[in-house]
């Protein structure tokens, strides 16, 4: 079930199993930057993290009145940020057949076009939302289509509900279907229009969105970097080297750049707060100049693998230096939960010759994506301070994943088994700022209103 978020204005403290980050993990051993308190307790005031600790040093020290929320056997973690998703791609995903730019023209494009009906965007916005947080994801990311429509309703949702999420129009003036087409002109004020409306506003963030390089002209990608300049804060997301023939694609198109992310740095689309979903077919220029200019890479794993686009090098953008997350990218993504999408990193990896462990993967998922998109001051972790933004996870939320977690030895094992047999049902409650916002059916915690002296 889904319960309502409402205001939250008194201070409440959750009891269970707490686990976060409190340092970069890349900074060292992963073990040293994380904090684990097995009997722990998370309290929350008008909203905010206010303290973490231990249960029995906490405890007696609750104003009188405060509310206990006893989840004793279960995981609090922060929430999990995914940093690359299409909410308009919802109802596509498991599309079978196709690599990137055939499924693209087969299912992406008439999907988008529906987008158009406001109705239809709200509908699917509410339904992406819920998904979103069925899944343990507090922050997103999110391309919805061109149309203004699709961005009004994202946020309209996304305020109710109190969620940060990241978005804004696509712009598109070639190369797709006239029914998605806008001009260099009409997507510049268009996006100025909706930028006024809806960046800065309660936890909403604008980003200016350039599909991908094939789809926009040199006059439109100008007029995209003048966007982020004449409004400071704003995100910028895009694609780049997803795949071997869109690369090719580019080099035609483009053929003064000295690559495909070239093309974005020429326009100033590459910045901080600049977001760049799956950077597979990079080269050791290409991911310095991602780190030099404080971009992100965000890491599509499962997407990567349905489309057949190739295998991230997590290495080479670490010794870089370069900003890395994690993004689910439904519907190329085959799944809306970051544990899955943890899952198949560490098998890409593999394939790699390298080696995801289970602190760097839920790193990725929490702190180290706030840290990449600036907002580590509010959201990753339980500092105090930060938006009480977190996820209840149940380690005996299915037969497999409670036998298996019977016979871990150490945290990196616990981790690990949430990782490879997590998915939705392992996510037990989602919290939007110490509130409610879904709750699993059949979940119960025991609650009670206790004077502390």
């Amino acid at each position: 079930m889904n319960a309502g978020v409402g205001p939250a204005a008194r201070t409440r403290a959750f009891r269970g199993t707490v686990f976060h980050f409190v340092g970069e993990a890349q900074s060292g051993p992963a073990e040293r930057v994380a904090e684990l308190h097995t009997d722990g307790l998370l309290v929350v005031r008008d909203g905010r993290i206010a303290q973490v600790g231990d249960a029995a040093k906490l405890l007696p020290s609750l104003p009188p009145g405060a509310e206990v929320v006893d989840y004793s056997g279960k995981w609090l973690v922060p929430g999990f940020i995914d940093t690359h998703v299409h909410y308009a791609q919802s109802d596509i995903i498991a599309s079978p057949g196709e690599q990137l730019l055939t499924w693209l023209e087969r299912y992406t494009f008439p999907a988008e076009g529906r987008f158009a009906d406001a109705e239809h965007a709200r509908e699917a916005a509410d339904f992406f939302l819920a998904e979103l947080l069925r899944n343990g994801t507090t922050t997103a990311s999110v391309f919805p289509t061109v149309h203004k429509s699709s961005v009004d309703a994202l946020f309209a949702a996304a305020k109710e509900q109190r969620m940060c999420i990241i978005s804004g129009k696509l712009l598109m003036d070639r190369n797709c279907p006239e029914f998605l087409r806008d001009t260099a002109e009409s997507g510049y004020h268009d996006s100025q229009e909706l930028i006024e409306r809806w960046h800065g506003r309660d936890r909403l963030h604008y980003a200016v969105t350039p599909r991908f390089a094939p789809t926009s002209s040199d006059a439109q990608l100008e007029l995209a970097g003048k966007l982020v300049d004449e409004h400071p804060g704003v995100y910028v997301q895009s694609h780049v080297a997803e795949n071997r023939d869109e690369v090719r694609w580019v080099a035609e198109l483009f053929p003064w750049a000295r690559s495909y992310l070239d093309v974005y740095d020429r326009f100033g689309l590459l910045r901080p707060n600049s977001v760049y979903a799956h950077c597979i077919h990079l080269d050791e220029q290409d991911r310095q100049r991602i780190a030099a200019r404080d971009a992100v890479m965000s890491f599509c794993p499962t997407s990567n693998l349905f489309l057949g686009s190739g295998l991230f090098d997590y290495e080479a953008a670490r010794r870089a230096r370069a900003h890395v997350a994690l993004g689910t990218d439904v519907a190329g993504g085959t799944s809306f939960s970051m544990l899955r999408t943890m899952h198949e990193a560490y098998k890409v990896m593999q394939l790699e010759g390298q080696l995801l462990s289970s602190f760097d993967a839920f790193y990725l998922a929490t702190r180290g994506a706030a840290q990449a998109l600036g907002l580590a001051d509010r959201l990753g972790s339980f500092a105090p301070g930060n938006d009480a933004d977190f996820v209840v996870l149940d380690p005996q939320a299915t037969a497999l994943l409670a036998r298996r977690f019977a016979r871990t030895e150490t945290l990196a094992e616990q981790l690990f088994a949430f990782m490879m047999l997590g998915d939705d049902r392992a996510v037990a409650a989602t919290y939007i700022l110490g509130e409610a916002a879904h709750v699993r059916d059949g979940v119960t915690s025991s609650r009670a209103r206790r004077q502390y002296a």
